[in-house]
């Protein structure tokens, strides 16, 4: 019998299983649109609920599902996302009122999730997760009548789902015609796998460095203006009763006249929203009729495709060692360092085209920022190297370029940051160059890192393992607690020209602690200045902080 304990732990081993295999599943997003971010936009909405339930203690499983449902369907992202979270609320509503589920009760709950998320999508497609999820399903409830034990109804829900996903190709040609699976209907797999594995022997899958790529589509063979609908467009509606517009029925026809890929989900207090369109501006005015909006997402998915098209030619190039030089279709282009998955989305949500990865332990070499210039299709490339020690390596590259490059010397991630903010399409080079080196000089950039061995710096004595606040050349604060050490290292960056703070969490900060120190920070510091956190994800810092 799974428990809500129980329950509580499969969630949560679900939600690092996929995050451990999100960048294998991105490689296999073909449909219904190439933009390569399907696994991480499963791992980010299963994070979700595991963050709520890991809270929970003593509770029955039909309430660890309620909760959990309730994340997924505030934290859906993308169209794999919200088809998740459909699932798995039609599987908590499977699973109310129930102190304990055998396997019949899962059989049972599932067949209810898949039901719903059937209901809730406009065209549902056969060959994807929906596909994976109804087969298992159907499966698992005539397999309920032979068993209800919840082990045995889990290895069968997995054995169906897996025999599915290998059928995928067969029935959608464009996963045939790339050679992949289902993306979706693989990330299910992974929920399902790290689900058992606590049902199995107890374990909880921890989180690791992403697993292996075995398979990639050739994304450089899609075609960008085969997308009908260009921007991928989400948000959350927070229910304000109005009685010209209450029915989401209503809100699910307006966005099917406007684009495709719509689901619509609610609850008594939210509507969850996701539509491909090219009208996102009127997706959201639509949306506000209902409601007031949160967690607005629009993402170009003919950028994420040429982004994923790039990463093939970069690969096609290390595999022959033939340098390929994109040809400009643009005036200027742009070329970043960059440490940590969250930076790296955010330069390219900046307009950045190539993104070197390298920090202090792991500078890039010449050719590696060759390479990103080459393939720039600008003829004016703007390198950013944010971080001194790469600086004359960036500049080291630029005359082995046949293009105009420009290296702006950013010594830090906020620093690069800042030099995009001030760029002007419009300006020309003279001007953008000069506006990019002045924006740098407004910003201080603050690290906070940890001792690895006593040692002695700034005439302060430090002790293995105690943090240390850091900018410029000065060490302004340090000590055993992250939290103290932190907001004594803003506190001495802030001054009377101070209006924004920025937190940027390192890869070892759980996200929830990190919300809870932006938040202590906004309520001693919000009165001055602007508060925000940005998951960065780099090594070796807790935080990077910003003060401009």
């Amino acid at each position: 019998m799974i428990s809500g304990d129980l329950l509580r732990d499969m969630y949560i081993s679900a939600a690092n299983n996929i995050e451990n295999h999100k960048a294998s599943v991105n490689d296999l997003n073909v449909f219904p649109v190439p933009d390569g971010d399907t696994g991480t936009n499963m791992g980010m909405t299963f994070r979700c609920a595991a963050n709520d339930v890991k809270k929970l203690d003593g509770k029955s499983a039909g309430e660890v599902a309620s909760a959990a449902a309730s994340a997924l369907l505030r934290g859906a992202r993308g169209n794999s996302g919200v088809i998740i979270s459909l699932i798995f609320r039609g599987f908590a509503k499977g699973l109310l009122g129930k102190e304990t589920a055998d396997g019949a009760d899962i059989a049972g709950a599932l067949k209810m999730g898949v039901e719903a998320a059937y209901k809730a999508v406009m065209k549902p497609t056969e060959g994807t997760i929906l596909t994976v999820a109804r087969v298992a399903g159907e499966e698992a409830v005539t397999y309920a009548g032979e068993t209800s034990d919840a082990l045995l109804m889990f290895d069968k829900i997995i054995e169906v789902a897996k025999d599915t996903l290998s059928k995928t190709p067969d029935m959608l040609p464009v996963l045939k015609a790339a050679g992949v699976i289902d993306a979706g209907g693989q990330g299910l797999v992974y929920i399902l796998e790290g689900m058992k594995s606590v049902l199995d022997n107890g374990v909880i899958i921890e989180t690791q460095e992403s697993a292996a790529v075995s398979d990639r589509a050739d994304f450089a063979s899609f075609n960008g203006e085969d997308i009908n609908f260009a921007y991928c467009t989400e948000y959350i509606v927070n229910k304000v009763y109005n009685p010209r517009f209450h029915e989401p029925q209503k809100l699910r026809s307006y966005l099917e006249s406007i684009g495709d890929s719509v689901v619509v989900a609610d609850d008594d207090g939210i509507i969850k929203v996701h539509v491909h369109t090219n009208n996102p501006g009127k997706a959201l005015e639509e949306g506000l009729k209902y409601g007031f909006l949160s967690n607005m997402k629009v993402e170009n998915m003919k950028e994420q495709l040429a982004r994923e098209a790039q990463k093939e030619e970069s690969q096609k190039e290390t595999d022959d060692g033939v340098r390929r030089i994109a040809q400009p279709d643009k005036k200027y282009g742009f070329v970043a360092v960059s440490a940590g998955e969250g930076f790296t989305d955010l330069f390219h949500d900046l307009g950045v085209d190539g993104v070197a990865n390298g920090f202090q332990t792991m500078n890039p070499s010449t050719e590696d920022i060759l390479k990103e210039i080459d393939k720039t299709p600008a003829e004016v490339v703007y390198v950013l190297p944010n971080n001194k020690n790469i600086i004359l390596t960036a500049q080291m590259a630029a005359p082995l370029s046949e293009k105009e490059v420009i290296v702006i010397p950013t010594t830090t991630i906020p620093e690069g940051i800042a030099a995009l903010l001030a760029f002007d399409e419009t300006a020309d080079v003279n001007d953008n160059t000069n506006n990019m080196q002045a924006a740098i000089k407004n910003v201080k950039t603050g690290e906070i890192t940890y001792a690895v061995r006593d040692s002695s710096f700034d005439g302060q004595e430090i002790k293995q393992g105690q943090y240390m606040g850091l900018s410029g050349k000065k060490m302004h604060a340090i000590g055993m607690d992250l939290t103290k050490v932190t907001d004594e290292l803003v506190a001495a960056m802030l001054d009377n020209n101070s209006s924004i703070l920025t937190l940027f969490s390192g890869k070892e900060v759980e996200s929830e602690k990190a919300q809870e120190l932006a938040d202590y920070m906004t309520k001693k510091y919000g009165d001055r200045v602007d508060v925000s956190l940005v998951e960065g994800g780099q090594p070796v810092y807790y935080y990077i902080v910003s003060v401009e």
